[in-house]
């Protein structure tokens, strides 16, 4: 399989499947390009109709979106093992994922990630929302899998929320004491922290990524 992905500093999509894929070890190719330049456009041309990352190639198929991959690296090659095992737990799981595929736009417009930067930002009143459900989520789960994962084991709903704990430490965003939990144990993760360990050593910048004012 090849999956192609942007820059790791900035490519939140691209996170998702990759992180989803190397936690549960499925075999891949990683091409990695370079956002907003004519490189990234014209080399995803020739493989796809739509020029978006991140994109996955496995023989015949070709699957774009962050959370479609993640659907079917779990069909494909994980026999389930990437929602949880009981049924109540895969609908939250489900729903926990699609919530945040489709929701905290503002979060996501005035916090873009960008691992290798410490910034303060000024935010609108719908991002404090989309924080305020951020935290709720993570201390919910964490009062029934404490020092965990949201389901006890890796879920693709750990999977689609971990660039969102990378953009509340860049911003110096405080949770409370049981999201931070959470956070603190998501950053623990030796695969998490491969890819941010990559991340730092790239110098490309992407402008309209640079939000916020350095601390």
């Amino acid at each position: 399989m090849q999956l192609f992905i942007g820059n790791k500093n900035y490519s939140s999509w691209s996170l998702r499947a990759w992180y989803l894929m190397s936690k549960f070890d499925v075999p891949f190719d990683e091409t990695q390009l370079v956002l907003d330049t004519s490189d990234f456009y014209d080399e995803l041309k020739q493989h796809f109709h739509v020029q978006k990352v991140p994109a996955l190639i496995d023989g015949d198929l070709q699957v774009w979106d962050s959370l479609a991959i993640c659907e079917y690296i779990n069909d494909a090659y994980l026999s389930g093992a990437a929602w949880p095992k009981y049924i109540t737990q895969r609908a939250k799981a489900r729903a926990l994922s699609a919530e945040m595929h489709s929701g905290f736009m503002a979060l996501r417009n005035e916090m873009p990630m960008n691992i290798r930067a410490t910034r303060k930002v000024d935010l609108s009143n719908e991002a404090l929302k989309d924080i305020a459900r951020i935290d709720e989520i993570f201390a919910l789960q964490q009062d029934v899998f404490p020092n965990a994962w949201f389901f006890g084991d890796f879920s693709i709903a750990d999977a689609m929320y971990a660039p969102i704990l990378l953009r509340l430490k860049t911003y110096q965003i405080t949770l409370s004491e049981q999201a931070q939990q959470y956070c603190d144990f998501v950053m623990r993760c030796p695969v998490l922290q491969t890819w941010i360990t990559q991340a730092l050593t790239e110098t490309d910048i992407v402008e309209c990524d640079e939000a916020g004012k350095d601390v």
